[in-house]
């Protein structure tokens, strides 16, 4: 059979077949249980606070380290994926993330505490460039913008479960104990990885030229757009307990339950994403839903809004931060020119959504601490416009390759 050319410039050797979708499943829940142990400190914080002794600030220092990480190391940790392969960085990254947690078990200081943080943070960002490379280039053509967009939801998953499990967990076990669960259940999964994917995926690196300055423009544009949708979105839903106990009055446990239930509205739209994207809408189309975000920020922070607008608002923001987030994934196969540039893209994207978790909530702090609430929706509608309007870019870009492809078919 003749090879089946695609819209990222690689070829299959044979037509289409099904999908792997249990290796698949396997690497996403590699990625849950990633995402679990970056926010394993959510509910288990408190307790670990008091008997290390941490400030409020210190706490926030070993939460964030992971994030950190990414912000600044993501593109050159794309290229070593490529160098080394991404099954067997997906393992290693796994097993970092194994010892790192169990040091911060033993951690009886800060200073050890974060060290052991910043050495998890490398596992992890690894594992979160490792593994969509790998769905990628497992997935057969028509199954990967659905492959990809259920990706971008491990990150609202994993902490999702985290934090409702991390409660119970730090109560019947202590935080330590809590840790070396997640330590636990990571070796689980390395070892599941490990036996499950391909010989060739497992140990491969990838082949053919690696991308320069010129292969990476598009998939630049790209990310740069996701960075600044991260950076505007999130935020209102890291944030949204502060907005309702302050503006709303609402109690702590109230805004907590509210934020939570809202939080997973992200999740709904990243798997909307593959969804539509196998019924034939557009990539301009799905980017131009988040121009939704600028009117749900007002309801969030306008004047006197009523707490089931400001809810409504925040809902719309997360639903449109999982659908545009699992857009980015999904879009990225069409803005590279070779599919094993994959690694160096997913890299690309772990630092641009870092570099945007990372400002976006210092920002708004800011910027509300200073002037109000209500100044924020300036911020996030000059963010979102720049980042639609940036998506549409690519958008147009690709549907240009994807009709020169066809008429060379």
């Amino acid at each position: 059979m003749t090879p089946q050319p695609t819209v990222g410039g690689s070829e299959r050797s044979e037509a289409p077949v099904r999908s792997p979708w249990l290796t698949i499943a396997l690497i996403y829940l590699a990625g849950v249980v990633a995402a679990m142990s970056y926010g394993k400190f959510s509910a288990a914080g408190p307790s670990m606070a008091d008997e290390l002794g941490l400030s409020l600030s210190q706490l926030g220092w070993a939460i964030s380290a992971v994030v950190g990480v990414g912000a600044v190391a993501g593109l050159p940790a794309g290229y070593l994926v490529r160098r080394f392969g991404t099954g067997r960085s997906l393992v290693a990254g796994l097993g970092l993330m194994v010892a790192a947690s169990a040091l911060s078990a033993a951690a009886g200081s800060f200073a050890w505490l974060l060290a052991a943080r910043v050495a998890e943070g490398v596992g992890y960002l690894v594992v979160t460039i490792a593994c969509p490379a790998l769905v990628l280039q497992l997935a057969e053509e028509r199954d990967r913008g659905l492959a990809l967009s259920v990706w971008a939801t491990f990150v609202p998953v994993g902490i999702g479960v985290s934090t409702l499990a991390g409660g119970a967990a730090d109560e019947a076990l202590g935080w330590r104990g809590w840790v070396l669960l997640i330590a636990g259940l990571t070796l689980l999964m390395a070892v599941a990885v490990r036996m499950r994917l391909p010989r060739t995926s497992a140990s491969a690196a990838a082949a053919g030229p690696v991308p320069g300055a010129r292969a990476l423009a598009w998939p630049a544009l790209l990310t740069a757009c996701f960075c600044l949708m991260v950076l505007v979105t999130m935020p209102v839903v890291v944030l949204l307990p502060t907005l309702l106990i302050d503006e709303h009055a609402s109690s702590a446990g109230v805004a907590g339950a509210l934020t939570s239930a809202i939080s997973f509205a992200g999740v709904l739209g990243g798997l909307s994403v593959g969804v539509l994207l196998r019924r034939g809408v557009p990539l301009a189309a799905l980017a131009l839903s988040g121009l939704l975000v600028v009117p749900a920020a007002w309801l969030v922070y306008g004047a006197d809004a009523p707490l089931a607008a400001a809810a409504t608002g925040a809902g719309i923001v997360s639903l449109e931060n999982g659908l545009l987030g699992a857009l980015a994934f999904a879009a990225l196969p069409f803005v590279l020119e070779r599919l094993d540039h994959a690694d160096v893209g997913t890299g690309m994207v772990a630092q641009m959504g870092s570099v945007g978790a990372l400002v976006g909530p210092p920002l708004f702090g800011l910027v509300a601490g200073a002037s109000g609430f209500g100044a924020v929706v300036p911020v996030i509608a000059a963010g979102m416009l720049a980042s639609v309007g940036g998506m549409l870019l690519v958008a147009r870009n690709v549907a240009r390759r994807a009709r020169g492809l066809a008429a060379d078919g």
